[in-house]
């Protein structure tokens, strides 16, 4: 009997393993012809680059200059919200996942209200985004894709020519125009450049 329990321990255990691979596959499938591409980037920037802009300009002039302020939007609901001040993660400030906060907490300090986060949403969804992050750059989420996410990356000026191989890495970012740099930001599984370099490498 016992060998028997060995065998179908076993043989379970090796049938887990084929299921949680083939999802593995699946999702790395779905992110590696996933339809949304640099072209739907270029295409959402040139019909809503103002409407973008508006949202940098938003969320910078309402914060104090020692804080960063990532939010994304899931329906009319926050599903992500990061604070960091002085560059440090305020773990107090966090949505994350199926953590609940209430909302007037996350505007302790930052002197933010409702009113501020509807306006943000609504600036968002003119743009045909659903994230942004604060500062300079300004990191706007465009759309999730599977595990990865695209954004735009807004300068003020030009991008130095220091960066410019940092923001034009044939890999997670293409930098578009002097000021806007394009990312692929790819999730703990699945591809980590933008499709068209990883096709361009076969």
């Amino acid at each position: 009997m016992k060998i028997v329990k060995w065998i179908l321990i076993i043989v379970g255990g090796g049938f887990a393993l084929y299921i949680v691979g083939a999802i593995v596959a699946l999702i790395v499938l779905f992110a590696q012809f996933d339809s949304s591409s640099y072209e739907e980037l270029v295409v959402n920037y040139e019909e809503k680059s103002k409407e973008i802009r508006e949202v940098e300009q938003f969320i910078n002039s309402r914060l104090p200059k020692n804080k960063v302020v990532e939010i994304e939007f899931e329906n009319y609901s926050i599903s992500r919200f990061y604070v960091r001040t002085d560059g440090k993660y305020d773990p107090s400030l966090d949505i994350s996942g199926t953590k609940s906060v209430k909302e007037e907490d996350l505007f302790n300090g930052l002197n933010w209200s409702y009113k501020t986060t509807d306006s943000l949403k609504r600036k968002l969804d003119k743009a045909g985004c659903i994230s942004v992050q604060s500062g300079t750059p300004c990191q706007i989420g465009f759309q999730r894709h599977g595990m990865g996410m695209y954004f735009y990356n807004l300068f003020d000026e030009p991008v130095l020519d220091s960066l410019t191989n940092n923001y034009n890495d044939s890999c997670r970012y293409i930098l578009y125009k002097q000021d806007v740099a394009l990312e692929w930001l790819g999730g703990a599984i699945g591809v980590q450049c933008f499709p068209e370099f990883n096709r361009k490498r076969r």
